[in-house]
């Protein structure tokens, strides 16, 4: 492990137990750590899956997640990424029901960890900012885009946002063009858990310099924008790829979502109308027609 000082530091605070998950930790490999539940490592270290949790949190790290991702960091840097397909295959085999367990276990430990690492006052910001928009631009790339698309149509059914709302998923000179519209007023929505895009950069800072304000929606560069944007809630990305890296982006998304709806519940209830009647009429243009006799 990579902090193993941090082991060292806190080692009097830590329950005979959670010395034991440390103690694991410590001496396991990293290609065993990387695809392991938390239920699994607890199986292994002789304690539970609680144990390995909160063991993790004295050690400093959010949960194991976060440790994954610190783990994957070097792993991915150190090998070719077929060699890293290649472990994953390994480790999860052809046991459907452990394929099954694997893809559910990184799933509810990716969501576990986003409900705990949004604050309550992060959140009531970010509606904030969606609230007050004149018009929202839901920015996300590559993997992101999938959230960033879900974003746009989402916020395009309710009633306070209405029609205002649109993905962005452009980059390099092509973004130029989506940003020149950017106005005073407006809101940026940006979904990007870890690689640094230069195009982030001019992003926020457009939107700075016109007066729209952003909303951040990353797993490791809160840090790195949080100076610069008005609210960031963070979405842990995939440590294995076993699961979809926008999932926990599609998460915030739909939770900004029904928060929004809530503050005007009316003019929602009547998009939704609106909504399923025009739903409605486009069905019943595709019905076949009775042949003529």
């Amino acid at each position: 492990m990579a902090d193993e000082h941090q082991g060292r530091d806190t080692w009097d605070e830590l329950s005979a137990s959670e010395r034991t998950v440390a103690q694991y930790l410590a001496s396991a490999p990293a290609e065993q750590l990387m695809f392991a539940s938390a239920q699994e490592l607890g199986t292994a270290s002789g304690t539970s899956n609680a144990t390995v949790v909160r063991a993790l949190q004295r050690l400093g790290y959010a949960g194991l997640p976060a440790l994954k991702r610190e783990l994957a960091a070097d792993f991915t840097s150190a090998l070719a990424p077929e060699v890293r397909l290649q472990q994953r295959i390994a480790h999860v085999g052809r046991d459907l029901e452990d394929i099954w367990n694997d893809v559910f276990d990184e799933t509810q430990e990716r969501i576990d960890q986003c409900r705990r690492l949004t604050s309550a006052d992060a959140l009531k910001r970010a509606v904030e900012v969606l609230a007050e928009a004149r018009e929202v631009f839901c920015y996300g790339v590559a993997a992101c885009e999938l959230a960033a698309r879900h974003q746009a149509l989402s916020l395009g059914r309710i009633g306070r946002i209405g029609r205002r709302a649109r993905f962005v998923g452009e980059t390099g000179f092509a973004l130029a063009d989506p940003l020149l519209t950017l106005g005073q007023g407006d809101a940026v929505v940006v979904f990007q858990p870890g690689r640094r895009l230069a195009e982030l950069n001019v992003v926020v800072e457009r939107a700075r310099a016109v007066g729209a304000r952003v909303v951040f929606v990353t797993d490791e560069l809160g840090e790195v924008f949080e100076d610069r944007v008005d609210a960031v809630l963070t979405a842990p990305h995939t440590p294995t790829g076993n699961t979809n890296e926008a999932l926990t982006g599609l998460v915030v998304a739909d939770a900004l979502v029904l928060a929004l709806t809530t503050l005007d519940e009316t003019r929602a209830v009547e998009h939704s109308h609106q909504l399923t009647a025009l739903r409605e009429q486009l069905l019943a243009q595709k019905e076949p027609r009775p042949r003529k006799t």
